[in-house]
C-alpha cells in the first residue's frame, strides 16, 4: 500500500491501514486540513470534481461530507474534468477546489489534487501547511446551523464554450475537413467530454472506444503507445483520420494517426505550440523532461523557450514569469494561459485539430515536418533505505565535465543528446530519461544510467 504527498496531491492506493494508504481516515485528515486553511482566510465556498475511477463515488461523499463539517459550501461539479474543475473555481470565483483523481495511476490508486483560488495547483508552502495540519489531526466543526450547503451544477457546457472563444480554434475549417476521428477514453470523464467537444467543433463521425464512464479501466490508463493498440487498430479499421487518446481525468492528450501510428506524445506539445506561435508569438515552456523539440519549433518562430522543473505548477510558475503564451508537458499536458493555467486536454484536441484542418496534411505528413527525437523513458523502484539526494550528488561527480542543471533532481547535457534523473512526484521510484536522435542512442544513454545508479545503490 502506497500513501505519497507532493506538489501534485495526495495520492495513495485505496485500502489498507491508516498512514499507509489512502484510507477514509486519511481522506479526511487532508481534506479538512486544506478546508480550515482556506476558513481560516475567511474562506466560504469551494468546487468538488471527480474522475469515474471505482472508489470516486466513496471519496467523494468523504470529501464533500467533512467539507460541508466545518461550515463550507461546495460546488458539487460530480463527474468533472480536471481542467474543467480548475476553470469552475474562477467562474465560480470559490476560494479553492479539490479534483477527485489519480489522473494516469491503475485503478487502485485514488488522489486530491487541491487548487487555489485562481483554479491553479496549490503552492508548495501552501502544500507544506497542509500536511503539518493534516498531521495534527486537530480540526474544528461547525454547529449544525452553520453546516456548509452543497449545490450541484455541471460545467463541461462552459468549458467548451470558452474553448470556443479561443481566437484560433478554427471550427469551420474543422467543419470542412469531415474528420473522421476515433475516441479512447479508458472509462472515465473523457468519455463524456471529448465526443461532446467535438461535436461543438463540428465533427460528426466520432467511434467511440471504451467512453462508457464506468471505471472499470479497459487497460492501463496512462496514455503511452503500448497502452493504445486497441485504439491503433481502431483507427485504421474505421479508416479514420484520427485517433484520440485522454487519460482518466483528462489533462493529457495522445494522439494516432491515420496509418494507426503514435503521433507521440512529446509531440502533442509541439505541434500545438507550432500552431499557436504561428497566430500568437511569444514564448514557450516545458519540463527538463520534455522533448528538445520545442525549442526548436520556438527557435524557428523567433521567440524564447525556458525548462521548468517537473510538475504542473512549476510549469506554470515558469511560464508566468516568462510570459509564456503556450506551455506545458511532454506528457500531452497543453497549458493555454489565454483560457486558464493548467493541463487541458480538451483545448488541446481543439487547438490540434484546427491545426490538422488549416495545414492540408494527413497527421503522418504533419508529423514529418517535425525534428525527430527519441525519449527513452525508465524508472528503477525506491527501496527502503536509498537516498535519492546521495544518489544524485554521486552521478552529478561521475559526470561532472558535462554541463548540468538541478533545478529539479539532475540533467545532463551530452553533446545533442540528454538523461535526466529525478523522483518521481506520483510514484516512489526514480525516473530516466534520456533523449536523442535515434532510438537506439536514448537507450543506451538510459542504460548506462541505469548501470551507474544501481552500482551506486550497491556502494551502500
Amino acid at each position: 500500500m502506497s500513501l505519497i504527498k507532493s506538489i501534485s496531491g495526495i495520492r495513495g492506493t485505496i485500502g489498507g491501514k491508516s498512514g499507509d494508504a489512502l484510507t477514509p481516515i486519511d481522506i479526511a485528515k487532508f481534506t479538512l486540513a486544506f478546508g480550515t486553511i482556506l476558513k481560516l482566510k475567511d474562506a466560504k465556498k469551494i468546487v468538488v470534481g471527480r474522475d469515474a475511477r471505482i472508489s470516486g463515488e466513496m471519496v467523494h461523499h468523504i470529501v464533500v461530507g467533512n467539507l460541508i463539517g466545518i461550515g463550507l459550501d461546495v460546488i458539487d461539479l460530480g463527474l468533472a474534468t480536471t481542467p474543467t474543475v480548475e476553470m469552475a473555481v474562477t467562474a465560480e470565483e470559490a476560494d479553492g477546489g479539490i479534483i477527485i483523481t489519480a489522473s494516469h495511476n491503475p485503478k487502485q490508486w485514488n488522489a486530491l489534487k487541491l487548487l487555489n483560488n485562481k483554479g491553479e495547483f496549490i503552492s508548495e508552502k501552501v502544500g507544506q501547511d497542509v500536511l503539518k495540519r493534516a498531521h495534527s489531526g486537530k480540526f474544528d466543526f461547525v454547529e449544525v446551523d452553520k453546516l456548509g450547503q452543497v449545490t450541484q451544477k455541471d460545467y463541461l457546457d462552459y468549458h467548451i464554450e470558452q474553448i470556443l472563444k479561443v481566437p484560433y480554434v478554427n471550427v469551420e475549417a474543422i467543419k470542412a475537413k469531415k474528420f473522421k476521428v476515433v475516441v479512447d477514453a479508458v472509462n472515465s470523464v473523457g468519455g463524456i467530454a471529448a465526443p461532446k467537444l467535438l461535436r461543438a467543433l463540428g465533427v460528426e463521425v466520432i467511434h467511440e472506444l471504451y467512453c462508457e464512464p464506468t471505471g472499470k479501466f479497459a487497460h492501463n490508463p496512462e496514455p503511452l503507445p503500448e497502452n493504445l493498440s486497441a485504439l491503433s487498430s481502431e483507427v485504421k479499421q474505421q479508416k479514420a483520420d484520427i485517433g484520440i487518446a485522454v487519460d482518466p481525468d483528462v489533462d493529457r492528450l495522445a494522439l494516432i494517426d491515420e496509418q494507426g501510428v503514435p503521433f507521440g506524445e512529446e509531440y502533442t506539445l509541439v505541434a500545438v505550440a507550432d500552431y499557436v506561435l504561428a497566430h500568437k508569438k511569444g514564448n514557450t515552456v516545458s519540463n527538463l523532461s520534455s522533448t528538445k523539440a520545442l525549442r526548436d519549433i520556438s527557435e524557428k518562430h523567433g521567440v524564447l523557450y525556458s525548462a521548468s522543473a517537473v510538475g504542473e505548477v512549476n510549469v506554470v510558475e515558469k511560464m508566468k514569469e516568462t510570459n509564456a503564451v503556450i506551455g506545458g508537458e511532454g506528457n500531452g499536458g497543453i497549458i493555454l494561459p489565454e483560457l486558464h493555467y493548467g493541463r487541458d486536454a480538451l483545448v488541446g484536441i481543439a487547438l490540434f485539430l484546427s491545426h490538422l484542418a488549416t495545414s492540408n496534411k494527413s497527421m503522418n505528413s504533419l508529423r514529418a515536418q517535425y525534428p525527430n527525437y527519441v525519449i527513452s523513458k525508465n524508472k528503477i523502484q525506491l527501496e527502503e533505505g536509498m537516498n535519492l539526494l546521495d544518489i544524485i550528488q554521486k552521478v552529478k561527480e561521475k559526470y561532472a565535465q558535462y554541463p548540468q542543471n538541478t533545478i529539479d533532481g539532475l540533467r545532463i547535457d551530452i553533446d545533442q543528446d540528454w538523461v535526466h534523473i529525478r523522483g518521481s512526484n506520483t510514484e516512489p521510484i526514480i525516473r530516466i530519461y534520456s533523449e536523442s536522435s535515434t532510438e537506439q542512442t536514448a537507450n543506451a544513454i538510459a542504460q548506462k544510467m541505469q548501470k551507474d545508479i544501481m552500482a551506486i545503490i550497491k556502494e551502500k
